[in-house]
C-alpha cells in the first residue's frame, strides 16, 4: 500500500488583494514584479502562491555575479563528450514551471537582456549558444522581487524593464496582523508577540539612525523561534533583530537599551 503525505501549504497571511492579482496575472500569462523592502513576505507570498497553482517553483537569488549563462544554460565536459546542460530559466521555461528571479535588480544587465523576450507577447528564450529561440510552456510564469529601498543607482531597475511587470507593492504588515504572523508562524504567546512588533515598529520609525534597512517581520519571526525554543527574551532580541541591522557598536548599544526597555 502507498503512503501519500500531503503537502501542507506554507503559511502566509494576506494583506490585500495580493492573491486575487497573482492568480488574474498567471491566467493571462503576464510576469509579475514584487516590490518591497526585505522580509516583507515576498519569497513567502510566491511559495505559497505556486502551491496554490500546483506549479513547480525555480528559486534563482540573484548577486553581482549572476550571469545569462547561469540562468540559461552552458556546454559541460562529460567524459569524452561535450553536452549542453540547462540553466533553471531554461528548465522553467521547457516543464512550464514559476521561475522566481529573487533581488533581480543586483544581477548582471545581460539577465535583464536574457528575460525581456519572455515578458512580452513573444515568450521566448533565446538561447545563444545553441542558436534556439525556445517558446515557453504555456504554463510558464516569471516572476521578480525588487527592493526600491534597498538598490540605488546603477541597481535601480530601468522603465523599460519595470513596464514589463505587473508589479505589486510589499510592505510590513499592520501590528495586529504582524503580531497574529509571530503567533501563527511560532507559537509564541500573544503578549510577547506584541511586545515585539512593538519593537520592530519603534525601530522602523528611528530614521535618524541611518540603518541601511530595518526590522523587518522576518527578524520579528526569527527573534521569536529563539524565545519560543527558551533563549532569554532580550537576548534573542539583540542577536536576532539587532545585531543584523548594523556592525556600528554605538548603535547595537543604542538599539539594545532601546529594546531592553520595551521588553
Amino acid at each position: 500500500m502507498e503512503l501519500i503525505t500531503e503537502v501542507l501549504a506554507p503559511y502566509y497571511q494576506a494583506t490585500g488583494k495580493e492573491i486575487e492579482v497573482f492568480e488574474h496575472a498567471w491566467q493571462n500569462k503576464l510576469p509579475v514584479l514584487l516590490k518591497g523592502p526585505t522580509g516583507a513576505g515576498k519569497s513567502r507570498f510566491i511559495e505559497y502562491m505556486a502551491h496554490r497553482l500546483g506549479k513547480q517553483l525555480i528559486t534563482i537569488s540573484c548577486h553581482e555575479e549572476t550571469s545569462s549563462t547561469d540562468l540559461i544554460g552552458r556546454f559541460i565536459i562529460k567524459g569524452a563528450e561535450t553536452i549542453w546542460l540547462d540553466g533553471p530559466l531554461t528548465t522553467g521555461v521547457r516543464q512550464g514551471a514559476i521561475v522566481y528571479l529573487d533581488e533581480i535588480a543586483e544581477a548582471r544587465p545581460d539577465v535583464i537582456v536574457a528575460v525581456h523576450p519572455l515578458t512580452d507577447h513573444r515568450r521566448e528564450l533565446f538561447i545563444d549558444k545553441l542558436g534556439e529561440s525556445l517558446r515557453a510552456h504555456e504554463h510558464f510564469m516569471l516572476v521578480a522581487s525588487f527592493n526600491p529601498g534597498y538598490q540605488r543607482g546603477f541597481k535601480e531597475l530601468k522603465p523599460s524593464t519595470r513596464q514589463r511587470f505587473v508589479a505589486l507593492s510589499f510592505d510590513y504588515p499592520n501590528p495586529e496582523l504582524e503580531t497574529e504572523i509571530l503567533v501563527s508562524e511560532t507559537g509564541i504567546q500573544q503578549s510577547i508577540a506584541v511586545k515585539l512588533v512593538q519593537i520592530g515598529n519603534k525601530i522602523r520609525n528611528l530614521k535618524e539612525l541611518g540603518l541601511a534597512e530595518t526590522a523587518s517581520t522576518r527578524l520579528l519571526v526569527d527573534a521569536s523561534r529563539l524565545i519560543c525554543s527558551g533563549l532569554p527574551k532580550r537576548l534573542a532580541v539583540k542577536v536576532a533583530v539587532v545585531e543584523p541591522l548594523t556592525d556600528d557598536p554605538d548603535t547595537i548599544a543604542a538599539l539594545s537599551n532601546l529594546t531592553d526597555l520595551m521588553i
